[in-house]
């Protein structure tokens, strides 16, 4: 169980280092790489298929944890935050998710 909770902190770190190393590869600005990636149809196939899996993920931590305040808080930032969010709460949930799944 640690093992596999260090890997996905170790990808979140990755994903982390690679969206830094993105930023600041060729200079452009924000908008004109949306804008780019807006006129291709297989990159707005691959953000629907991203955010779909967003809303997967929130709705697994929403189910999963006991109060609202603990769903918004997971829940709500990885629509922002994306897999990286995702990854934090697998790492801080990853021991109650199999004993949950043990018990059941």
């Amino acid at each position: 169980m640690t093992l596999i909770r260090i890997l996905i902190f170790v990808a979140a770190l990755a994903l982390v280092a690679s969206i830094f190393w993105a930023m600041g590869a060729d200079g452009r600005s924000l908008g004109a790489v949306l804008g780019e990636m807006f006129s291709k149809p297989w990159t707005v196939v691959t953000l629907i298929d991203l955010y779909l899996g967003f809303i997967l993920c929130a709705v697994v931590i929403a189910l999963f944890e006991r109060s609202w305040a603990a769903r918004l808080f997971w829940a709500a930032p990885v629509f922002l935050l994306g897999n990286f969010w995702a990854a934090a709460w697998f790492v801080f949930r990853l021991p109650e998710i199999a004993r949950r799944f043990a018990n059941a």
